[in-house]
């Protein structure tokens, strides 16, 4: 991904990161691009395979055995207004891929959104993303029939209003994952905090 792509990318993301998963249906921030700049990357081309990396697939399946989460994944793009989408409000509640991050396996971080709760639909497919710990197993399932297996490195609990821009979608030399959901405090409708799951591609299928 190139350095302009990915600010891209950033900056589209983080605002409806930060703003679209709350108890109540998510409202959306509009992004705040520089001018001239894009206000979304262009989908990332296949990434060249190496050592320990797989083609561009989209996942299909997501599965957190740790907090016995097994969902299949939408496919997440951009709102009218710019921002990345976040899963719909419904009773069937399942985590979603967004697409204009790299694939499970490929090279970079790859992002996948879930809810902590749906309104009044109660716990969200992310409900229990806090508890997961370092060491634990997330496999990705893909389109193509392959697994991308990552080993959870770190858990971290940050404040909204400190959400770490640059370690979630910066630059990386090898496969990673992000999982994002809310957590912290309730306000209003909404958590106070994001709860963000760092892994590492530790093998395949």
């Amino acid at each position: 991904m190139t350095p302009l792509s990915r600010r891209a990318l950033v900056t589209a993301a983080t605002a409806s990161l930060l703003a679209g998963c709350a108890g109540q249906a998510p409202h959306r921030t509009v992004t705040t691009a520089h001018r001239g700049q894009p206000r979304a990357a262009a989908a990332p081309s296949a990434t060249p395979t190496g050592p320990g990396t797989l083609g561009r697939s989209a996942p299909v399946r997501l599965r957190i055995p740790a907090i016995n989460v097994d969902t299949p994944l939408l496919r997440l793009g951009l709102a009218a207004d710019g921002t990345v989408q976040v899963p719909p409000i419904t009773a069937h509640d399942r985590a979603g891929w967004y697409r204009r991050s790299p694939t499970p396996g490929q090279v970079g971080p790859s992002v996948i959104l879930g809810h902590v709760t749906v309104g009044a639909y109660g716990d969200g497919v992310f409900r229990h993303l806090a508890q997961v710990h370092r060491g634990d197993e997330v496999v990705a399932r893909l389109e193509n029939g392959r697994s991308a297996v990552f080993t959870v490195g770190e858990v971290r609990t940050v404040a909204k209003a400190a959400f770490p821009t640059e370690d979630v979608y910066g630059d990386v030399d090898h496969p990673e994952l992000r999982l994002i959901t809310c957590g912290g405090p309730r306000s209003g409708h909404g958590y106070l905090d994001n709860v963000i799951v760092f892994a590492t591609l530790t093998g395949t299928g």
